[in-house]
């Protein structure tokens, strides 16, 4: 073989070692690290890393710090946990909270929370240092809960609710909110059962005992520990404003079932008065047949001059009377 030919093999063969030793030489520092931590991880590991796309520091780091914690958690479960998506570091700071304080919590739960989407490391601090919770909460813009006693009058109220982390509970457990909402919803039912306002404002600590008896922590991530009554003042007399929304209203209608009953009577005085005029009328044209009638009997011959002249002078009498009498004036006229 050529000299030429062994040297262009040497160059080659100098250049893949060049690349080689570049390639594991940005693994050395991370794989003394961890055996001077006596959290060992082989080369190996740290390249297959590499073509598995996992960060080796972000590994390297967290078992690092849960060997010094006296955890002992296989890189392999830190890469799976890695590629799933979930958060490393903060996995590995919760065990180590957890352990500090005596709190049950392995691996493989804390990993389902993470992934859960919870924030693993507060709720284990949450365990250790429990939350108090505002109700109503003052960034949804309500400052109190707001009931209304069986005498009508408004109360207005605000509790601070103390919650510790239910580890067990954290995946499919509900959140904060459904404390608040549900302690809202007790807090209304408690004011709303009572007599009167006052027995509410003499004794605030009934609604904390009725609200913290009916375990509204079921089913959500977290265990009630106190509900206590931060404020609570008196409101409008909601009844007094419903009994007077009431009377108007009642008001109203009685004025329309009124005019009702005016304009009924006004139409029926109006057929009255129609109904008077036909009759009127029926009696005029009755008296202009009588002067027919005469003419007829003085034609038949059942009627003489003698008889009318009679007829005339009771009708002249029958006025007189009447005048005399107060009742009206007679005409004294004969129908004819």
């Amino acid at each position: 073989m050529s000299t030429p030919v062994i040297v262009a093999i040497a160059i080659v063969v100098g250049i893949i070692a060049l690349f080689i030793f570049v390639f594991v030489l940005q693994f050395l520092n991370l794989y003394i690290q961890a055996w001077f931590s006596g959290a060992k991880v082989s080369l190996l590991d740290l390249i297959g890393m590499k073509f598995r796309k996992v960060d080796p520091k972000t590994i390297v780091f967290a078992r690092i710090r849960a060997v010094k914690a006296g955890l002992d958690v296989p890189t392999a479960q830190l890469e799976t946990h890695y590629l799933s998506g979930g958060r490393v570091p903060s996995v590995i700071s919760a065990l180590i909270a957890a352990d500090r304080a005596k709190i049950e919590l392995l691996f493989d739960t804390a990993c389902a929370i993470d992934l859960a989407g919870r924030d693993i490391l507060r709720a284990v601090q949450m365990s250790v240092d429990p939350q108090v919770i505002d109700v109503p909460n003052p960034k949804l813009g309500r400052p109190t809960i707001d009931a209304i006693a069986k005498d009508g009058i408004q109360l207005r109220a605000r509790a601070r609710v103390t919650v510790r982390a239910n580890i067990a509970r954290l995946v499919g457990g509900a959140t904060e909110e459904t404390i608040v909402a549900r302690v809202g919803e007790g807090i209304v039912s408690t004011i709303g059962s009572s007599a009167t306002h006052k027995h509410v404002l003499e004794n605030p600590d009934r609604i904390s005992k009725t609200v913290l008896e009916r375990g509204l922590d079921s089913g959500t991530a977290f265990e009630i520990l106190s509900i206590d009554i931060a404020d609570i003042d008196v409101g409008e007399n909601i009844g007094a404003k419903l009994q007077e929304d009431q009377a108007e209203a009642d008001k109203k209608r009685f004025q329309a079932e009124a005019e009702g009953r005016r304009a009924m009577a006004v139409a029926a005085e109006q057929e009255h008065t129609a109904e008077a005029q036909r009759n009127r009328a029926l009696v005029v044209l009755a008296e202009a047949e009588v002067p027919k009638a005469m003419a007829e009997a003085f034609r038949m011959g059942h009627m003489g001059i003698m008889d009318y002249y009679r007829m005339k002078n009771v009708v002249s009498d029958t006025a007189m009377r009447s005048s005399i009498a107060g009742e009206g004036t007679g005409d004294g006229k004969s129908p004819g």
